[in-house]
């Protein structure tokens, strides 16, 4: 049960910051037989699941490293990462009572978006700095952490589940500070 409520964090999270990273990962580690993938996360690991799915991550890849182009595909994803993270959540317990496949949907899109929330208004913020490389270092931070929990959901799913609670942590935090930030800069402006 601890590996279900860790895969379901993980991958939701890991989602929420690049869906394309984490099903790439999750599909090459079924693919290699490096993770056994739960039934409902199998179809990961087919050809053109993996292909699509890595198209789709360098295309991220790039995008992420402009300044405020990054901000615009955030704002696509708002709604690409949340869904993939209830999929993700949905796929991992598929074998389990149906119930509990609704509540890791709704738990996993909700991290998925906490996650996402997160990394979007970082981003945000991180446009308004004149040097140039804190997209990137950020970008690249975030990609080390979805494949990084993609792995460790695997390898060492209570790792993961520990990480993934302070990385939670962290995200709470920075919405809340990043929200306080952005009402003040609305009351100057009005």
């Amino acid at each position: 049960m601890n590996h279900l409520v860790s895969a379901v964090l993980g991958l939701s999270f890991a989602a929420g910051l690049n869906t394309y990273a984490t099903v790439l990962a999750l599909g090459l580690l079924g693919r290699f037989n490096v993770l056994e993938l739960p039934e409902g996360l199998r179809v990961l690991a087919s050809t053109y699941v993996i292909a699509a799915a890595a198209l789709l991550y360098v295309v991220e890849f790039v995008a992420d490293k402009v300044p405020y182009f990054d901000t615009l595909w955030d704002s696509v994803h708002t709604i690409i990462r949340p869904v993939s993270g209830a999929l993700l959540a949905y796929g991992v317990v598929s074998s389990v009572d149906p119930q509990w496949e609704v509540i890791a949907a709704l738990v996993g899109g909700g991290l998925a978006l906490t996650s996402h929330t997160a990394k979007a208004t970082t981003r945000a913020a991180a446009n308004l700095s004149p040097e140039p490389f804190s997209n990137w270092i950020l970008s690249l931070a975030e990609d080390a952490i979805s494949f990084g929990l993609v792995w460790l959901v695997g390898a060492h799913p209570m790792l993961a589940l520990a990480i993934v609670l302070v990385l939670v942590t962290i995200a709470a935090v920075i919405i809340w500070k990043l929200s306080n930030f952005a009402r003040r800069i609305f009351r100057r402006a009005a």
